[in-house]
């Protein structure tokens, strides 16, 4: 048993390196013009398709996984400072009860802000990636399939030839081995010839009509595939992107009741702890602040409408997720100055203006 096992593995070894040699060799022919190509421009484009992408979306799970990081590593510091104003906060001062309660809202809005992002982001855009590997697997064994295809048709072809050569010898026998051989024998060698001959070149059509079908069938698949799959990005980018901006706003919603009760906390402590609070609550508006991709601007832009933002060289614009992603043009961010921001806490001076007269901060 140990025996045959050993000459299946070392024959299908040997298989696998003829096929290798015979691939290598196709290509070199193919590369210096003496053999043809199966080409499908088609699926070219489609593959061209595929692996940006996968690129674009393995760019974005990426980005993904950092912004979440970059939540829980928020969360973490925004715990401990409630944790250090709880422990700073005396007994005998007002809203005592309130101020510890504040604590635990805060990590459950946290911690829920977390899970959502991890839900409905993170784990679909995992999900989405997963089904790239697979699909191209099958792109490079089509590849392969390609070639050994190309390869049986032109072993197939050279018989074709080679056969109507030895068809014309044999009928003109001309071999040192027919002319000493008697007559009554001649025949038989020129027979045996003839089956030889067949031989190979039915082999060679049998490989010929494998390798075809093996090779239609993987591009028949892909074709059918690759299209739907490049489709379906359209609606995982607008459904990652629409959920990440609910649940931003609800979050933002959620601090902001905190920093409103802050605020009017305040106005009732000693002055110590007033100075305390105040720093609790920049804090936590920076932190909802950290939370948006800031650009700066490296051109002047004057606007044009009532929608658009006016740029001046040097302004640090914090972007916003549109309310509805289709109002969203090509080239276009909605964004607010972050000086009004911080002047006036409010939302509704936001705009929409070019993006490549910004970068990236």
């Amino acid at each position: 048993m140990a025996e045959t096992s050993k000459g299946v593995t070392a024959g299908k070894l040997a298989i696998n390196v003829q096929k290798r040699l015979t691939r290598a060799q196709e290509k070199v022919l193919q590369k210096l013009g003496k053999a043809d190509e199966t080409r499908d421009v088609a699926f070219e484009e489609m593959v061209t398709k595929f692996n940006k992408q996968m690129a674009e979306g393995t760019k974005l799970q990426k980005d993904l996984k950092a912004y979440q990081t970059a939540v829980k590593t928020m969360h973490d510091a925004s715990r401990r400072l409630q944790d250090c104003l709880a422990d700073m906060y005396e007994p005998e001062w007002f809203g005592k009860e309130e101020i510890d309660s504040l604590a635990e809202d805060s990590d459950t809005v946290w911690l829920e802000y977390q899970q959502n992002l991890m839900d409905k982001s993170v784990l679909p855009m995992d999900t989405y990636l997963t089904q790239f590997g697979d699909i191209k697997a099958r792109i490079a064994k089509r590849d392969r399939k390609m070639v050994d295809f190309d390869s049986a048709r032109h072993h197939f072809s050279s018989l074709q030839k080679g056969k109507k050569k030895d068809e014309a010898k044999i009928a003109k026998p001309a071999a040192l081995l027919e002319k000493a051989a008697p007559s009554w024998a001649q025949g038989l060698i020129s027979a045996h010839q003839v089956a030889q001959t067949n031989l190979s070149y039915n082999q060679a059509e049998e490989e010929l009509g494998r390798a075809q079908r093996i090779f239609e069938e993987l591009n028949v698949e892909l074709q059918d595939e690759l299209p739907v799959l490049y489709t379906s990005r359209v609606g995982v980018y607008v459904n990652t992107f629409q959920n990440m901006a609910g649940h931003q706003e609800k979050f933002h919603k959620e601090m902001g009741k905190m920093e409103n009760f802050l605020q009017g906390s305040s106005t009732r402590l000693e002055p110590l702890m007033m100075m305390v609070m105040m720093v609790m609550v920049v804090v936590v508006m920076m932190m909802m602040m950290m939370m948006y991709l800031q650009v700066k601007a490296i051109h002047e832009y004057s606007a044009t409408d009532n929608d658009e933002l006016e740029l001046n060289v040097g302004d640090v614009v914090l972007v916003l997720a549109f309310d509805n992603p289709d109002e969203q043009d090509d080239g276009w961010l909605l964004g607010l100055q972050e000086s009004l921001w911080f002047q006036n806490k409010d939302f509704s001076a936001k705009g929409v203006f070019p993006e490549n007269f910004t970068q990236k901060i």
